[in-house]
């Protein structure tokens, strides 16, 4: 018998993520994932995330994202009292956005 701890589904998910090698290929196997309406969903909440993490207020975020209240709630929640996901990426896109020049 194996002492080997099965995977989670969950887990080979975010592993197949980690090891995608570029931009390229993370859109490609996001399209492939995702219907077009998930992926927007998602990029909208990202986007939300950034600028409340800015400050922004939440009527200058739903005219700037097209975000319904009820989602920028839900990711203010999320960046409030979440599983720390967003404080993890959200400084490291930043700082790219900088380098690239687009802050």
């Amino acid at each position: 018998m194996s002492n080997k701890k099965k995977k989670e589904p969950s887990d080979r998910l975010y592993e197949t993520i980690l090891s995608l090698r570029d931009l390229d290929e993370c859109k490609k196997f996001f399209s492939d994932l995702c219907t077009v309406a998930e992926l927007r969903a998602m990029e909208q909440r990202f986007e939300v995330a950034l600028l409340l993490s800015d400050g922004m207020i939440y009527n200058e975020i739903l005219e700037r994202t097209g975000a319904s209240s009820a989602t920028i709630s839900r990711v203010n929640r999320s960046l409030q009292y979440g599983a720390d996901g967003y404080q993890t990426v959200l400084p490291r896109v930043k700082e790219k956005m900088r380098s690239d020049g687009e802050l």
